[in-house]
């Protein structure tokens, strides 16, 4: 098991948090406030992070934007008792892997690890790299290139290019990008697909792999296959 960063300021929720990790066989580093916690997520080496939404010092959200500005794509937990549909779309916006919201149960709390950490390993089997033409996807050092052009994604738009390339010529609908990619099983009714498409986009065309990403009217997504009339 790996080392994770629990970054949370009740020192009550960080034990029982740090108890339940170490019971699962993790090694657990913890820090009170968000100015703590963001250097030693810059300067560690953690499997995972579980990150508190109200922080001192330097709020969660605040702490998980400047990881994200310093290229740090460390799967991310939040935690937070802000449990409305708009702040845990800020959240997940915001960079993060998952939003647990508060209370929640020990094994839970495991289980979403788990799944962030399997997703940020982007490997199944033998397989490291995911390739469409010119495009190719490096699943161990999560970068893209095209054309041997390195393109920057963030964490989340990369695995939504991955998700999408793993479907090569299916049309991937808008339940399947929320199920494979926000680990959603109910459709928040907001935009983030539509935005993080348009995101993804905007990188791929300044990259060279402009039109990759078509849109199927009225279905999804695609890439690859036949091109579809407008």
């Amino acid at each position: 098991m790996g080392s994770i960063l629990c970054i949370e300021d009740d020192p009550t929720m960080a034990a029982h948090i740090a108890q339940g990790l170490q019971g699962a066989g993790y090694h657990v580093d913890i820090a009170r406030d968000g100015q703590s916690g963001l250097e030693q997520a810059l300067t560690g080496h953690h499997a995972a992070i579980i990150l508190d939404r109200m922080l001192p010092e330097l709020d969660g959200l605040a702490v998980l934007t400047q990881l994200r500005a310093a290229g740090n794509n460390t799967p991310v937990v939040v935690l937070s008792a802000l449990a409305s549909l708009d702040e845990r779309v800020r959240g997940l916006r915001a960079g993060s892997d998952d939003y647990v919201t508060k209370p929640f149960e020990l094994p839970e709390l495991l289980a979403r690890l788990e799944a962030v950490q399997r997703r940020a390993s982007g490997v199944t089997g033998d397989v490291t790299r995911l390739v469409e033409g010119e495009l190719e996807l490096d699943l161990l050092a999560r970068r893209v290139s095209w054309a041997g052009k390195r393109i920057e994604l963030q964490p989340r738009e990369f695995r939504l290019l991955e998700y999408l390339v793993r479907h090569r010529g299916q049309v991937v609908t808008r339940s399947m990008l929320l199920e494979g990619v926000w680990d959603y099983h109910f459709d928040p009714g907001t935009n983030v697909i539509d935005v993080h498409v348009s995101r993804l986009r905007k990188k791929l065309d300044e990259g060279g792999a402009g039109g990759i990403v078509e849109t199927v009217r009225g279905a999804g997504y695609r890439v690859g296959g036949e091109p579809v009339a407008a």
